[in-house]
């Protein structure tokens, strides 16, 4: 296989974020005089939108629509100003990204988190690669697994989609880039396992950033 670009989700793939996620918006929910969660429960609540993240964390007794869009504003706020308390790129993922450098491929970035955060972060936690586009979550922009994003970034880039690896740890990644005929990669160090991943769509698994590069070296 001939690949020349790259696609990658952030949260649980490129970086750790899920304690800032969870941080604030259990913030959110005691100002509502709602219980919080555990972190391990934000595992199945990320990966949709923080609409979505908002839905989940709301007691069902408490989702409708204005206090879900007070969640969400809210959220949006306290996470806007906590974004890098204790996110950071995964061990590993910085030779990832050096030897696809080195090989020609390009890298790119597609997220549900909103676009703001989404580019503040890659910008702090990965001054020395160059990602060539960086797109979270628009109005105006269905979020994955519609594969409209994807396939922009593609036609931007001037590349085809099947030329491209797709890179995520949740069923929403792994059903966009089939989506979009790009080729799915589930990475398991991130906030989902195999059991999601695999009748989603993924073509391969990698357990570790050291067997993503061995699997990059065979190519």
């Amino acid at each position: 296989m001939k690949f020349d670009a790259t696609l990658w989700d952030l949260d649980g793939t490129l970086v750790d974020s899920l304690e800032d996620i969870a941080a604030a918006m259990n913030q959110v929910l005691q100002r509502l005089g709602l219980p919080p969660h555990d972190l391990e429960s934000y595992r199945e609540f990320v990966g949709e939108g923080v609409e979505v993240l908002a839905d989940r964390a709301l007691p069902e007794s408490h989702r409708d629509v204005e206090t879900r869009r007070r969640a969400v504003t809210d959220w949006r706020k306290v996470y806007g100003n906590n974004l890098l308390n204790k996110t950071k790129p995964y061990a590993g993922i910085a030779g990832v990204l050096n030897l696809m450098h080195l090989r020609g491929l390009s890298l790119s970035v597609l997220s549900n988190k909103p676009d703001a955060p989404t580019r503040k972060i890659v910008s702090a936690c990965f001054t020395d690669h160059a990602f060539l586009k960086v797109v979270g979550a628009k109005p105006d922009v269905p979020k994955k697994p519609d594969p409209a994003a994807a396939l922009a970034i593609a036609r931007e880039l001037g590349v085809a989609p099947e030329k491209f690896i797709y890179f995520g740890d949740t069923a929403i990644d792994m059903k966009t880039a089939v989506s979009a005929g790009m080729f799915p990669v589930g990475v398991l160090w991130g906030f989902r396992g195999p059991e999601e991943l695999l009748p989603a769509g993924a073509r391969i698994l990698v357990k570790s950033p050291a067997d993503l590069l061995a699997w990059l070296g065979g190519l």
